[in-house]
């Protein structure tokens, strides 16, 4: 008996961009995918939040640089097995690098970080600005 399959012509793009993506990178061509990020602002603080699930906390770093956040994610090469041939490969590579431009008012001495359940969370909180004042002029 046959079952009928909505067709999603998106899935398929984007099932085939994967695809030619591997076969750029095993050419050295292509950059390798990068985790999924969030990046938004409270009253308080700028929070970037990225998920990296199969990396533990020791296999990410993270540096913070003239107002750039730069995280890295770098797992040990696991023992290789017997050849593979894959029917679906979207999970992220053994190794990833992702910056993002932190603003002015960025705190950068007081940057914290949380890893939980496969996100990394990282806290930047914001300067206090300094309210205008006015400036008598005297004659």
């Amino acid at each position: 008996m046959q079952s009928i399959v909505k067709w999603t012509p998106f899935w398929d793009l984007d099932v085939m961009e994967r695809r030619m993506r591997r076969m750029l990178e095993d050419f050295g061509v292509a950059p390798a995918p990068l985790p999924a990020a969030d990046m938004y602002e409270t009253d308080k603080e700028l929070v970037v939040e990225l998920d990296v699930p199969g990396f533990e906390e020791k296999d990410l770093e993270l540096a913070v640089s003239d107002h750039t956040l730069t995280v890295k994610g770098e797992r040990k090469q696991e023992a290789e097995e017997k050849e593979k041939t894959f029917y679906l490969h979207e999970r992220l590579e053994k190794h990833f690098e992702r910056k993002f431009t932190l603003p002015p008012e960025a705190d950068v001495e007081h940057v914290e970080a949380k890893f939980r359940a496969g996100v990394l969370e990282v806290h930047v909180p914001k300067i206090e600005q300094a309210t205008p004042r006015k400036i008598p002029i005297t004659a």
